[in-house]
């Protein structure tokens, strides 16, 4: 018998990290001649510390801060990374190991292998941040940092700027580089298109193997742990992107299901749709994929109309998609073709266009089409600053509303979803009540809901789909038969390569 996947964990060039760091200093040198500003200092950046659980001895799985992995690649914690904006040069700054961690945790490793393996200038310890960059300043005056500081639009948290002992020493400046960092991370590079692309090639190979594996009787999480195991036996992906949502029945219409208070154990019934979200990350590179299906393997009449609305919807998405489209007009785009096939379906009534004003989409889909993807699940960049949030119901959770660039990832995410906290006040509203055949939604109530979602890269004059599942409903219904499905190897182009 063959191997249940068709892939195998690519070596990732450190070249992309170079690419990365270059990217940065042309945009961070172009800035500061615009703003009349000298060309010295350095853009320090802190990596991620291990984190122990509460107050024991267990050490959490670290990985790595995602600004300091997308310009170093390290992933070891505790290291600082210096660029020094005259020059160009590259510095690590890695922990000064004590001699017993060689008996508990392996070897200690001397400089000259960090210097080799993360392609930088110099690698010196963190108790000679100070010392080695105020040898290597040539401007004038005190050296000058540029420090990581801004707003994360998606959690609202802040990045942390770099801290050490003798930083009091230096002028430090916390609002030039976050933005032009950030902005770096929007548009991907050839190297880093191709370990998304793998991430998503193991992520769409293992959704397949969960849709033929999936048997009415068992636990959603057993789906969990058949992806998992997937992704890590034959995609070396020790990572999830985020934590994997295995919804059937009514709780696939919880949106964010499988946290620790919804932690994926329901037992799924005949009849029940199961909407799985799960996505391996490669490399500090994640992937997001969402299948929804029968538990069965047989779609009925009910649940064809709700899954076809929403691939419909996905496939005029992507088919629209190119440079310059607004991403509000995309999300508006999925919610017309959803109300349209709800009509036809005659759960809706009325005229659709009123139904668009009155906002009657996000009802059915309260949360964005989508989201920037690449080191993290939701990347950064979505709002840049100034930007204005639209508030409208639906449209206010939208994680960007920029025009879409060359460049970008970014996934295609439609739902449609029955959820009564947001189906009965519509239901009973004098202005909206209207547009509802109740009848025919009462059906639905405990239906849950369809999701489907593919990472999808911006071209010069349209849009890729990285992610390869079966999507039409006989393909399913076929791949769930026992059916093969399709998916080619991708590689990761060589340091020669362009970008």
């Amino acid at each position: 018998m063959g191997s249940p996947s068709s892939l195998s964990p690519p070596e990732v060039p450190m070249q992309l990290h170079v690419v990365n760091r270059k990217k940065l200093l042309d945009s961070f040198r172009d800035h500061l001649s615009i703003s009349s500003r000298n060309l010295h200092g350095f853009i320090l950046l802190q990596g991620g510390e291990e984190q122990n659980r509460h107050c024991t001895d267990h050490i959490e799985l670290f990985r790595q801060e995602s600004y300091f992995a997308y310009l170093f690649g390290v992933q070891e914690p505790g290291f600082y990374g210096a660029i020094d904006v005259a020059s160009g040069d590259s510095i690590l700054f890695a922990p000064r190991l004590p001699a017993d961690y060689a008996v508990w945790l392996g070897e200690i490793k001397p400089s000259a292998y960090f210097k080799e393996s993360y392609m930088v200038s110099s690698v010196y310890y963190t108790d000679e941040i100070a010392k080695v960059l105020n040898q290597q300043y040539r401007g004038p005056g005190k050296p000058l940092l540029y420090l990581l500081h801004g707003l994360n639009t998606d959690s609202n948290n802040f990045s942390k700027p770099a801290d050490f002992e003798g930083i009091d020493n230096f002028e430090t400046d916390l609002n030039a580089l976050h933005p032009i960092l950030t902005e770096c991370r929007v548009l991907k590079s050839a190297f880093e298109l191709a370990v998304i692309q793998f991430a998503n090639d193991i992520s769409s190979e293992a959704h397949v193997e969960v849709m033929r594996k999936t048997k009415v009787g068992m636990k959603e999480y057993q789906l969990e742990s058949m992806f998992l195991h997937h992704t890590y036996m034959y995609g070396g992906c020790r990572h999830c992107s985020y934590t994997c949502i295995c919804a059937t029945g009514s709780n696939s219409s919880v949106l964010h299901y499988g946290h620790a208070a919804a932690p994926n154990d329901r037992i799924f019934e005949d009849g029940d749709m199961a909407l799985l979200d799960m996505g391996a990350e490669y490399h500090f590179y994640g992937s997001d994929i969402t299948c929804s299906f029968p538990v069965n393997g047989k779609f009925t009449d009910d649940q064809s109309l709700i899954y076809n609305a929403v691939l419909l919807a996905h496939d005029a998405v992507i088919s629209n998609m190119r440079p310059g489209v607004s991403w509000v007009d995309m999300h508006i785009l999925a919610e017309r073709t959803i109300l349209e096939s709800l009509k036809k379906g005659n759960l809706l009534l009325g005229d659709v266009d009123a139904m668009v004003q009155e906002r009657i989409g996000a009802v059915f889909i309260p949360h964005g089409l989508g989201h920037l993807l690449g080191i993290d699940t939701h990347d950064p960049g979505g709002y840049l600053k100034g930007a204005e949030r639209p508030k409208e119901p639906g449209l206010k959770s939208l994680r960007t509303s920029r025009e879409l660039l060359e460049g970008m990832v970014i996934t295609v995410e439609p739902g449609c979803y029955f959820i009564d906290a947001l189906l009965i006040p519509a239901m009973e509203n004098v202005q909206t009540s209207k547009f509802f055949n109740r009848h025919e939604i009462s059906r639905f109530r405990g239906f849950g809901g369809v999701r489907i979602e593919s990472d999808v890269y911006v071209s010069c004059d349209g849009c890729v789909n990285m992610t390869k599942c079966p999507r039409a409903i006989k393909d399913i219904e076929a791949v769930m038969a026992g059916a093969p499905w399709p998916i080619k190897t991708t590689t990761i182009p060589s340091s020669s390569s362009s970008t």
